[in-house]
């Protein structure tokens, strides 16, 4: 359980989407207070999945081969093999060829949406950043991550830390560019803004890659685990 929950975090906590939406609220007016807010959203969405999944278990896994566990197997199976064949229609897509803009075209667009993010970031309020944090949740990575919890036990510690773990790591990213904004506010305005461009740049193959490792794992250790 250990493993598959800090192999599922770094892949939340890496997601490209959340960290360059993440920049944007930080680079606004009031961003620490609302980048707060954005953190507060995001882990709330985890644990509430993790309680959910705790209260319908009790605390205790179920017992192997039956019913609720196959079921559990099963379910990560099919997320498995649904990032497997999300990544693999990503890596398609962008392998297709699409006719590129103009120049004058490509400048305005870049305006535009520099323009728009700028606004929409102006006028965003904390419970927008939080509504943001919630949309942005990689919801299939979460609910891989569900289908993992039900092996945890609640009658020994090390399920609680690695629970607590999952819920650190999967925020990691976000808390470390938080805690830069407030200590180095100068330096980080530059430095992530420097990131999130670099990320946009690569933000394709990040997640074709991260869906297709990810998506992997999930279905050869779901498999092995069926079978065995």
């Amino acid at each position: 359980m250990v493993l598959d929950l800090l192999l599922i975090a770094v892949a939340i906590t890496l997601d490209p989407l959340p960290i360059m939406a993440f920049v944007l609220v930080l680079s606004s007016h009031k961003g620490v207070w609302r980048g707060l807010a954005f953190i507060l959203a995001w882990l709330a969405c985890l644990v509430a999945v993790i309680a959910a999944v705790l209260l319908f278990t009790g605390g205790t896994p179920p017992p192997p081969r039956s019913p609720p566990s196959t079921a559990a197997l099963a379910a990560k199976l099919a997320i498995g093999i649904g990032l497997v064949a999300y990544g693999e229609y990503r890596r398609r897509r962008r392998g297709a060829p699409r006719r590129p803009p103009s120049g004058r075209a490509k400048h305005a667009a870049g305006a535009h949406s520099r323009k728009g993010k700028e606004k929409g970031t102006d006028r965003m309020t904390s419970w927008s950043a939080a509504g943001l944090a919630v949309f942005l949740q990689p919801w299939g990575m979460v609910a891989a991550a569900a289908t993992v919890v039900v092996k945890a036990d609640l009658s020994h510690l090390s399920s609680y830390l690695a629970l607590f773990g999952f819920c650190i790591l999967a925020t990691a990213s976000l808390l470390a560019a938080e805690l830069y904004t407030v200590f180095a506010p100068e330096a980080a305005g530059a430095r992530l803004h420097r990131l999130r461009s670099w990320m946009e740049a690569h933000e394709e193959p990040a997640i074709i890659v991260g869906c297709l490792l990810m998506g992997l794992w999930l279905t050869g250790n779901s498999i092995y685990e069926l079978t065995s």
